[in-house]
């Protein structure tokens, strides 16, 4: 399980990277069941070898940054489920592990894959689609207090970015950049929005300008979000930081929750890359609902370009 020998924000200094796709929908594909709290972070216990194919399949479609499957693991999820402390920590290494496993699976060696350990939001946790409204009742200072231990048995797995993601709130994005402050590790921190706000209604302006002179962040962007609202958000996280941008929009499919089901139409579409990348961005892929098959195609027009 090799380590790219190159830091990845130098690396991006040569160009955009292709990000991975959703993982939850790519584990559906492969059977399995995410009916659960604890979502794809369930199989970190259950069925580790599913989550290491996954992340796999993105490699092999072009991915050269994978995301971890710890976006819904916590120590208070885990412990609902009667999972001991100890156990917890080492169910959070293991998701660097797997994608670590995966990334040296790459089959060009100059091209290495780097891992980036998913640090979801609170609401997450809860499992109620808090995190996409955020506004928790939480002080900053209590939501510092929530991330910091996953955020220090991440570390501990030796991940070469945290990416703080799907980030709904800029109070939160604070707490999250104070809980990783000494790390050692950099990070990327990244929205859920809704037009051009984030999904608690601060100007992203104002939401990217919290990590614009920290030196730890070395790219700042949105996921989870409809396609459409992408554009104009690349264009403020780079105006507002002047750092990299990262962008990861779902498939632009709705959720609806009484129905647990997706409506609408895919609008993902990877001809949105050159207008991302002229803007600033060089973290590129999708999230929820873009598979393989997608970031195979986002991943030709990267090189194209």
């Amino acid at each position: 399980m090799s380590v790219p020998p190159t830091p990845l924000a130098t690396a991006l200094e040569g160009g955009p990277l292709v990000l991975d796709g959703g993982l939850s929908n790519q584990l559906e594909a492969q059977g399995c069941d995410l009916s659960d709290e604890l979502w794809s972070a369930r199989l970190l216990a259950d069925d580790p070898g599913q989550i290491e194919a996954a992340h796999a399949a993105y490699v092999r479609a072009g991915a050269r940054v994978l995301i971890t499957s710890s976006y819904q693991a916590t120590y208070e999820g885990f412990a609902h489920r009667g999972v001991a402390r100890e156990d917890a920590t080492a169910l959070l290494g293991r998701s660097v592990e797997l994608a670590r496993g995966a990334a040296g699976g790459a089959a060009d060696p100059a091209a290495p894959v780097w891992v980036a350990a998913s640090v979801g939001p609170y609401g997450a946790m809860l499992a109620d689609g808090s995190e996409y409204r955020g506004r928790y009742g939480l002080s900053v200072a209590e939501l510092e207090r929530f991330h910091r231990p996953r955020i220090e048995a991440l570390v501990a797995a030796g991940p070469d970015v945290l990416a703080l993601e799907t980030v709904p709130d800029a109070d939160e994005a604070a707490a999250m950049l104070r809980a990783v402050e000494g790390c050692g590790v950099p990070v990327w921190l990244s929205y859920s929005i809704a037009g051009e706000a984030t999904r608690a209604g601060q100007p992203l302006r104002d939401a990217f300008a919290v990590a614009a002179g920290n030196e730890q962040v070395i790219a700042v962007g949105v996921n989870c979000c409809e396609p459409g609202d992408a554009d104009r958000a690349v264009e403020i996280a780079a105006e507002a930081t002047g750092k990299p941008v990262v962008v990861y929009p779902n498939s632009g499919e709705e959720w609806d929750a009484a129905a647990r089901s997706w409506r609408g139409r895919s609008t993902f579409d990877p001809a949105r890359v050159k207008g991302w990348r002229d803007a600033g961005a060089r973290l590129i892929g999708g999230c929820c609902r873009v598979g393989p098959d997608r970031i195979a195609e986002l991943a030709g027009v990267v090189r194209n370009h």
